[in-house]
């Protein structure tokens, strides 16, 4: 009902139009994220070069963009912390 309402609104050709659609903006809101599989000291250096060059980011926003694990990602920051080469926000 509120397809053919948006369709007789002229928002659609028609239902097909409206599912094209639908599927466009579903596909643009997911995204793949990639993770390489590399060893724990090469993360490290790359996480900690990420925060250095970065200032404040975000683990997530570091994962991503390293395409590393989540979660590796997390621990390193951890231990980063811990020792004192990174500091809290």
């Amino acid at each position: 009902m509120q397809i053919r309402e948006l369709i007789e609104a002229g928002a659609f050709i028609n239902e097909s139009d409206f599912v094209r659609d639908a599927i466009r903006h579903r596909l643009a809101e997911i995204k793949v994220i990639r993770c390489r599989d590399i060893d724990y000291d090469t993360a490290r250096k790359e996480v900690t070069g990420y925060f250095k060059r970065h200032g404040e980011a975000f683990p997530d926003e570091a994962a991503e963009d390293l395409e590393l694990d989540f979660d590796l990602v997390m621990r390193i920051t951890q231990e980063l912390r811990k020792d004192g080469t990174l500091e809290e926000a």
